[in-house]
């Protein structure tokens, strides 16, 4: 049986349900260590696990892109674990029963194991979220450093160095005994058994063979590129092209799993052989081939029009928390300041009134931590003074909590978190810029000075990638008369916060100098969009940067030119609302398509090659 996934999954919605077993033995690690490093317990995470499979073969009909089943099981991982945690919140008895999870006779059978493991969890809880997560999968879910990249949408690059800063903050004797430890806490022989036994219970409607669905197997869909290319081209076997007979390779079963599977070794990109195509060496391929095949549609840098936001406002700030938008507080077109808070659903395009911010603002920042909105500072005429007042939103509950208040009064600056922790950091005060950095721990409340930025100044917006926060334009001076808006000293420097060594970077500057601009991050690139500088006024500019090369790249404008905006990021698409374009205040969505979702199709990534002792060695 062939192993890439929309084949596999092909076979289970046309009745047979015991080919599911090789997505649970290809993929039963990597959910098994994603769940522990949330969950904390060997016993829940393997409860989870097998219910994460359970989940997704009931749901299997419903995944509409066959290629992505990993990234689904991540997701459906993550609300599992956090609906565990939940649960454990509410039982009476958890304190008993956390006192004996050491003692579980089901995974420790000695007082030295029981050592092993409470030294584990203490030097996990010691690292930050990010280093625990990669330490994890590494070494209990046995993935190297490019499969956890692909699990995680993040550049090997960024796990690599996840991985040795985690090892510097750990001793020699610790790494091998965390090895030990995961090492006896695998998913135990059987596991995958037991789902294709619970799963041959369920009954699936099979799937119509006259839809083509979206998620159809990549070789399936070269097949069907190649015949409609044109008629230069001879005629393909497409079942000899599937069963991969015509392919110049071997055939062997490995028995890497609990299920043995017959696999056929190809080279990384040639599926099939065709005598008019054009040999490269490593097996025959079109000429531009992955130009030609194997890239899906060109998608992103484009813009589109979308409902407008009912209240028109700028000075606003927007956080995307499960999926939808909130966008809170700001200044509305009568000059009044605004408690409104709105909620944007981007699959329905609807917006709907959510219960207001207690403390009516403008100028505000806001940050999304474990699900919450937390709604930071600010201004109010009336006030007479930058506010230093914290609330925090369920969005779940809409509901507004009053926290502990920032000590350091400010409006026009930015929050961001990292590692469970929000950094808000400059701004303005009392008429002049500040580099004031402060950090706030949620979990308790507090705040704690911290090194202050480099570059003064305020109007600027940040954006938090792989554990660092990176401050990009703005302006270092006062705004009077004489000075308005910094009189051309508007910046385009870009500073690199880390949080761990209270350290600031000098960056790559932005190519156009801009204040009250709006950014916003996908697959770890940051999107400046928008501001205001002397020269242009409010300008329509969109520059990604990426922090990985310490690059910018230009892209298309958009379509609105606006400052004092802002903007929210789901699922690899970034709304950008209200703001104010020359005189007239704006209640305008536009939404930019950065092209993450609809990227180019890695085709080895979708061979087996995270399985096993699979190669992709063409033999000739």
């Amino acid at each position: 049986m062939k192993t890439e996934d929309g084949e596999i999954i092909s076979k289970c919605l046309n009745g047979d349900s015991t080919a599911f077993g090789l997505l649970v033995d290809k993929y039963k690690e990597s959910i098994y260590a994603l769940a522990y490093s949330r969950l904390r317990n060997f016993h829940d995470a393997e409860d989870v696990t097998q219910e994460v499979f359970i989940s997704a073969f009931r749901r299997l009909k419903t995944l509409r892109r066959w290629d992505s089943f990993l990234g689904w099981l991540y997701s459906i991982t993550s609300n599992l674990c956090k609906m565990q945690k939940r649960s454990q919140s509410r039982r009476p008895d958890r304190e008993f029963l956390e006192d004996q999870e050491s003692q579980d006779i089901d995974w420790i059978n000695s007082h030295r194991e029981k050592e092993l493991h409470e030294s584990l969890h203490e030097a996990l809880d010691s690292l930050p979220d990010i280093y625990q997560q990669v330490l994890t999968l590494y070494y209990l879910g046995g993935m190297n450093i490019a499969e956890i990249a692909r699990f995680l949408g993040i550049s090997p690059g960024t796990i690599k160095e996840r991985l040795s800063r985690a090892r510097v903050q750990l001793k020699k004797e610790m790494l091998t005994m965390m090895g030990q430890v995961f090492e006896q806490q695998r998913l135990k022989a059987g596991f995958t058994f037991r789902i294709v036994e619970i799963v041959k219970r369920i009954r699936l409607n099979p799937i119509s063979p006259k839809t083509l669905p979206w998620g159809i197997s990549l070789a399936t869909g070269v097949i069907i590129a190649v015949l409609s290319i044109g008629t230069h081209l001879s005629p393909i076997n497409t079942t000899d092209a599937m069963s991969g007979s015509p392919l110049p390779s071997e055939s062997k079963v490995l028995k890497v799993g609990e299920i043995p599977v017959d696999v056929i070794k190809v080279s990384n990109i040639s599926v099939i052989s065709n005598q008019q195509w054009k040999g490269t060496g490593s097996g025959y391929v079109l000429p531009n081939l992955q130009n030609a095949l194997f890239m899906s549609p060109q998608v992103g840098d484009t813009w589109t029009k979308k409902a407008d936001m009912p209240t028109g406002r700028f000075q606003l700030s927007a956080s995307a928390v499960n999926g939808k938008i909130y966008v809170i507080g700001g200044c509305s077109n009568e000059g009044g300041f605004l408690s409104t808070v709105e909620e944007y659903d981007p699959v329905k395009n609807e917006w709907t009134e959510k219960n207001n911010i207690p403390t009516t603002r403008e100028g505000l920042s806001t940050c999304v931590v474990d699900g919450k909105i937390y709604a930071i500072g600010g201004f109010r005429n009336d006030a007479g003074i930058e506010f230093s007042i914290v609330e925090e939103y369920d969005p779940v509950k809409d509901k507004w909590t009053k926290k502990a208040n920032m000590p350091t009064e400010r409006a026009y600056f930015s929050a961001r978190a990292v590692n469970g922790k929000i950094y808000a950091i400059g701004g303005w005060r009392v008429g002049q810029a500040i580099s004031v950095v402060e950090e706030y721990d949620p979990a308790m409340d507090k705040w704690t000075k911290k090194t202050d930025m480099s570059a003064t100044r305020y109007g600027f917006s940040a954006e938090a990638v792989n554990g660092k926060i990176y401050v990009i334009g703005g302006c270092p001076i006062g705004m009077n008369a004489n000075q308005v808006f910094g009189n051309g000293g508007v910046l385009s420097t870009v500073e690199e916060y880390d949080p761990m060594l209270g350290k600031w970077t000098k960056r790559a500057d932005m190519p156009i100098v801009r204040m009250f601009l709006t950014t916003s991050v996908v697959n770890g690139k940051i999107y400046a969009i928008g501001g205001y500088n002397i020269d242009d006024g409010n300008i329509s500019t969109v520059e990604e940067y990426d922090p990985m090369r310490d690059t910018w790249t230009k892209k298309t404008d958009m379509p609105t030119a606006r400052c004092w905006m802002s903007s929210g990021a789901v699922s690899g698409k970034i709304y950008v609302i209200g703001g104010c374009n020359d005189n007239s205040i704006l209640s305008t969505m536009e939404e930019y398509d950065t092209g993450f979702a609809g990227e180019s199709v890695n085709f080895k990534g979708k061979l087996p090659t995270t399985w096993g002792d699979v190669r992709t060695v063409m033999k000739r």
